[in-house]
């Protein structure tokens, strides 16, 4: 499953988006927005395909794929050498696949902010340096230990270089995600989990009027995100539209111009940003979203339903959702040759529907 750590200064919107995810129900029935602690919850993913699909092979049963968010109390500068709460709730984060920092970019008299004053982009320098410090604490305990065995053994001098590379980017105060890592690097820093080695998306939480007005960010605020995906939102209009009916829900979006909730918007950024994808399975009995990485060969992917399928796979049936429901029913498909037979050797799509057959 997907997990997302959300971080943030206190203050920002970090608890008014995770009680929007927290009211967000997708499904009821399959996946009701789940708390597994206080601060962790798993919700579905949106998927158009999935109702469609449903209807379609009239389905007894839809199941959406999901994603875990993980929530953090604010962080206060000093947070890394223990500060606050901070230095516990970054431990839960360290699992996590990618990071959404939330950041301020709202005016409102009544919420103070906890350094006087409204710097979206200061405020990120300040959250990325607390995740730097922690990180150069496991990347130099790492290197203390490493060094001892680099003497006698050609893997920790390898492993050595790699480490350095790490703390001198840490030491510089900038992300070890940016430095472009190779096979190698990407293996060690999720070995040690480094918080700055995963993937960021910013959720800059804004006014309902900078909203209706089209607010951007400037030039200042794109260089403090780094090229990094970030998604708008307008927090306080997210708790509203979790809270009402589909009917409400379409009024308020349509009001603010907006394709879809913001939360929608955060879901597929995770998506985008860890090179993910979603394809599908249907039958009478349930229609269902699985989860596979952008380049996987389908037997790897089939993992997702069933760790013996990548084993037992023999071949698979293929076919793109839209083009299912356009021809209008299996049987049409075949005769127009439409459903693919592939093989091992086959790199599974966004949106298609399988059949595996092992």
């Amino acid at each position: 499953m997907l997990s997302i750590g959300i971080v943030g200064l206190p203050n920002v919107g970090k608890s008014t988006l995770f009680k929007a995810l927290t009211n967000k129900q997708v499904d009821i029935q399959n996946y009701p927005f789940t708390t597994i602690d206080p601060n962790v919850g798993v919700v579905a993913v949106p998927d158009e395909r999935v109702d469609a699909l449903t209807e379609f092979s009239k389905s007894k049963k839809k199941i959406y794929t999901t994603i875990e968010f993980i929530d953090i109390a604010g962080l206060v500068k000093g947070a890394a050498q223990g500060e606050g709460l901070g230095n516990k709730f970054l431990a839960n984060i360290r699992e996590a696949d990618a990071i959404a920092q939330v950041v301020r970019a709202f005016n409102d008299p009544n919420i103070t902010h906890v350094h006087n004053r409204i710097d979206p982009a200061e405020d990120i320098g300040i959250i990325n340096t607390e995740l730097v410090i922690a990180d150069l604490e496991t990347v130099s305990k790492r290197i203390e230990k490493t060094m001892k065995l680099a003497r006698v053994e050609k893997p920790a001098q390898e492993e050595l270089t790699i480490l350095e590379k790490f703390k001198k980017q840490l030491d510089a105060g900038n992300l070890i995600f940016h430095l472009g890592l190779d096979k190698e690097g990407l293996a060690l820093a999720k070995e040690l989990n480094l918080l700055t080695g995963k993937k960021f998306i910013y959720v800059i939480n804004i006014s309902e009027d900078q909203l209706v007005t089209g607010w951007q960010p400037d030039q200042r605020l794109l260089a403090a995100m780094g090229g990094s995906v970030y998604v708008t939102t307008c927090n306080k209009l997210e708790l509203t539209l979790s809270e009402v009916g589909p009917e409400e829900k379409m009024e308020y979006l349509t009001e603010f111009k907006l394709p879809e909730s913001g939360l929608d918007t955060l879901i597929r950024a995770g998506y985008k940003t860890l090179g993910l994808l979603t394809f599908l399975t249907t039958g009478e009995d349930e229609t269902r979203a699985w989860t596979a990485h952008q380049g996987d060969f389908i037997p790897y992917a089939s993992r997702a339903i069933h760790t013996d399928f990548e084993r037992l796979f023999i071949r698979a049936d293929v076919i793109n959702w839209k083009t299912l429901l356009d021809i209008g029913s299996y049987a049409k498909a075949r005769e127009k040759g439409l459903i693919k037979t592939v093989g091992r050797d086959y790199i599974i799509q966004e949106g298609d529907v399988v059949e595996i057959k092992i």
